[in-house]
């Protein structure tokens, strides 16, 4: 108990003669994991737009002109067995027709009734693991193999571009990333290096009589465990009083579940306790 109360004792002193340093740094953190929360939830947000997109995606494939339509089930029997292929609709020529004059207005076939000159065609739905350009394309591959396929068509370089661009987001949040843990380490670092060098000698004093190093720097490492702690609580507290005052009408905006939040909050904690270490690790070696 004499221990923990010195622990205690040491932490209060700390905080009250470091005031302004110790405020300087709960800002600064907060502001640095309000930029993380903030991006960590326009990826969340993005990834599920994308999601969605890519869930609506249809591949469309066309039937040869030759083939006969009395073995077009024998065709549709061989697509469910395709790996990928969730369901899919026949469009016949009539239908097609009919798709067309609901896109243009009016009836471009007049006269050709007899002699259709639309293709017969499959829109397949595709299982959302298997949404992607190599995935589909040997799904493409697969399909131009059967008999009376003429032609395969997805959105291609949409797909692709989708792709690359959700790459180059990952990449920004994984740079946006370790600059914040860095910039936390560093700072943290800083901070209690420079509120320990005024009680250099009093250490010296303490580790000479017998103290371990560890109680010596527990207070300090007590308190940037709870400086981080609190700046990552406080960077979720302005997310959530934003979400009550900003409303997105045609955007879902996804928020990282509670378990999530909390996981983030202890290890930022910890990171900060971490970082404090590193900032007495020269004065615990002298």
């Amino acid at each position: 108990m004499i221990r923990v109360a010195h622990i205690l004792r040491e932490l209060g002193r700390n905080l009250r003669r470091n005031a302004g340093t110790a405020l300087a740094s709960l800002l600064s953190l907060t502001l640095l994991f309000l930029l993380f929360d903030l991006f960590w939830i326009a990826a969340g947000t993005s990834d599920r737009f994308y999601r969605d997109l890519l869930s609506e995606i249809r591949v469309e494939v066309f039937l040869e002109e030759s083939f006969p339509d009395s073995i077009v089930t024998r065709v549709s029997s061989r697509l469910i067995g395709i790996e990928g292929v969730l369901d899919f609709e026949y469009i016949s020529r009539d239908q097609a027709r009919r798709r067309l004059a609901d896109m243009v207005g009016t009836d471009l076939l007049v006269g050709y009734d007899t002699t259709n000159p639309l293709p017969r065609s499959y829109i397949l739905t595709i299982a959302e693991s298997f949404l992607s350009t190599d995935a589909l394309m040997l799904i493409e591959t697969k399909l131009r193999a059967q008999d009376g396929i003429s032609d395969v068509h997805f959105s291609r370089e949409w797909l692709d571009k989708a792709e690359r661009t959700k790459s180059i987001i990952f990449q920004i949040g994984l740079a946006l990333g370790v600059l914040i843990v860095a910039a936390a380490l560093v700072g943290s670092a800083n901070n209690i290096r420079l509120m320990t060098r005024a009680r250099a000698v009093g250490f010296r004093q303490m580790l000479l009589q017998g103290s371990g190093r560890l109680f010596v720097a527990f207070p300090f490492l007590i308190e940037s465990f709870l400086i981080s702690g609190i700046s990552a609580i406080l960077g979720w507290s302005l997310i959530w009083y934003g979400k009550t005052r900003v409303g997105f009408a045609r955007i879902e905006i996804i928020y990282p579940n509670r378990d999530e939040i909390i996981m983030f909050c202890v290890a930022v904690a910890i990171l900060g306790a971490f970082s404090s270490y590193l900032g007495l690790r020269k004065l615990l070696r002298d």
